[in-house]
């Protein structure tokens, strides 16, 4: 595993977007966002935030509501929750405390994760095909490095993967192109033969702000507008397909 720190000063010293547009052949390293792309982790976070809420005196919250607000790390996650539980009822600002909150958020999916949450159909085997075939692998994720390498350890993902990032990982995190720039560097890869594949917007501008292709997949989360609305210069119905699309460029 790729120490996260050895190139961040030279990768987060690039900050402005790129206009570059990859070349659609021969690539070398692949990123994946994890929720919602690999892993479906919607109904675990669900229930971890709503366990939260409910030992603090709080209504629990829908599946869709909590599921709209992934992608952004769960600090941001339960910060959101707890700014519109203070909306319905402003007497909790002066009796629950955002900071122990946030603690018992980040105990509840630490015990969630790593039982409730499982990869989608067929991305394990694909990870597998494209890292036995010498394609380098990172897993990039805004959810906090600590709670990334519970789920992909829960989910026998971790040892597919060269990099791990999570939000908390470097000074920025996606959609800021220093974050793919940095995969890219530690990886060793020109940015114009890596991809990143996400289920979100974010992952779009993350690609496209870094100068690397932006795949998505059109399910997961990504609220209530389709991925197809991001514009992403392609999107694979799988991960099968993507591997699928990333061999074939390898021989051509």
């Amino acid at each position: 595993m790729i120490d996260m720190k050895a190139h961040t000063a030279a990768a987060c010293a690039r900050g402005e977007t790129s206009s570059r547009v990859p070349a659609d052949n021969g690539y070398d390293v692949v990123s994946f966002d994890l929720d919602g792309t690999l892993v479906d982790t919607a109904p675990a976070i669900a229930q971890a935030a709503n366990d939260t809420l409910e030992a603090y005196g709080m209504a629990r919250r829908s599946l869709d509501e909590i599921t709209a607000l992934i992608g952004d790390g769960s600090r941001q996650l339960m910060l959101t929750l707890l700014a519109r539980q203070y909306l319905d009822r402003p007497a909790l600002a002066h009796t629950v405390r955002p900071d122990d909150v946030l603690q018992a958020f980040d105990r509840q999916l630490a015990a969630t994760l790593g039982g409730a949450a499982a990869p989608y159909a067929g991305a394990r085997e694909a990870l597998q095909r494209l890292r036995d075939a010498g394609v380098r692998l990172a897993c990039v994720t805004n959810k906090e490095l600590r709670h990334a390498q519970r789920l992909l350890q829960a989910t026998r993902l971790e040892s597919l993967f060269a990099l791990v990032v999570g939000g908390d990982s470097l000074p920025q995190k996606k959609p800021h192109p220093s974050v793919l720039r940095h995969v890219a560097e530690a990886l060793h890869c020109d940015p114009r033969r890596a991809a990143h594949v996400g289920d979100s917007r974010t992952d779009v501008e993350a690609a496209r702000n870094a100068g690397v292709a932006a795949w998505a997949v059109p399910y997961g989360y990504h609220g209530d507008a389709p991925i197809a609305e991001a514009k992403p210069q392609r999107i694979f119905d799988s991960i099968d397909q993507v591997a699928e699309h990333v061999l074939a460029s390898r021989s051509a």
